[in-house]
């Protein structure tokens, strides 16, 4: 298994566009294209207690500061963007609650993802070895990582917020990622770039699979943890 960052920085790529949009008839477009066909049936299950008492903490936190109500869509990262922009100041003055602040960010994030997505959580033992695990491609890596350096603004070692994959699909996800241009430490972390990076991925991966004849894989925790 590979890894690739979670949204290019350190290769120049930054706010992804969406793949396959301005109808060019380009390769990557034509993967996008590919990518209508159905996706193998999944079963959705609810997510871990640990991760939905941290999820709906930080739906409680979001709502006390700004009385607006997260529904775990896409749309509403835009709103924790802001959020972890003025937690860090919390932090500054009570750097203590970084843990909570990481886990209930990272937690909701992870469900927003897998609202989108086909994903289950794997959730045991610290929270730097939790993980969200993609279903339709092989794709996993922990939110709370994630979250983590949006926090700190900086690579968090250890926390596994890149993605990791499958090495022989990770070269054509990062040259996808990498003729996008490059955004300011803010933006690069922000849960937002983080979500299309994500998609990107997802997408690519998805094309190789098709192109492959493997369209109809899933995969399960016993791929993941084996």
């Amino acid at each position: 298994m590979g890894d690739a960052h979670s949204n290019g920085k350190s290769n120049g790529a930054g706010t992804p566009k969406t793949p396959g949009a301005s109808g060019t008839g380009t390769p990557e477009e034509a993967t996008a294209a590919s990518l209508s066909a159905p996706l193998p049936a999944f079963a959705r299950s609810k997510a871990p207690e640990a991760v939905a008492d941290l999820a709906d903490a930080c739906e409680r936190f979001v709502l006390a500061k700004y009385k607006v109500r997260l529904d775990r869509t896409r749309d509403t990262l835009s709103i924790l963007d802001h959020y972890i922009r003025e937690a860090r100041a919390d932090l500054a003055a009570k750097p203590e609650s970084l843990p909570l602040l990481q886990a209930t960010i990272g937690a909701y994030f992870g469900e927003v993802v897998r609202s989108e997505f086909e994903a289950s959580w794997f959730a045991d033992g610290d929270h730097d070895g939790w993980r969200l695990d993609l279903v339709n491609v092989f794709l996993t890596f922990n939110p709370l990582g994630m979250a983590r350096e949006a926090l700190l603004l900086e690579d968090a070692e250890g926390w596994h917020a890149h993605l990791e994959m499958d090495e022989a699909e990770r070269e054509e996800v990062e040259r996808r990622l990498s003729s996008l241009p490059e955004v300011p430490d803010d933006e690069f972390y922000a849960p937002t770039t983080r979500f299309e990076v994500i998609e990107i991925a997802i997408d690519s991966i998805r094309g190789q699979m098709i192109e492959r004849g493997l369209g109809d894989v899933t995969f399960g925790p016993a791929d993941y943890r084996k």
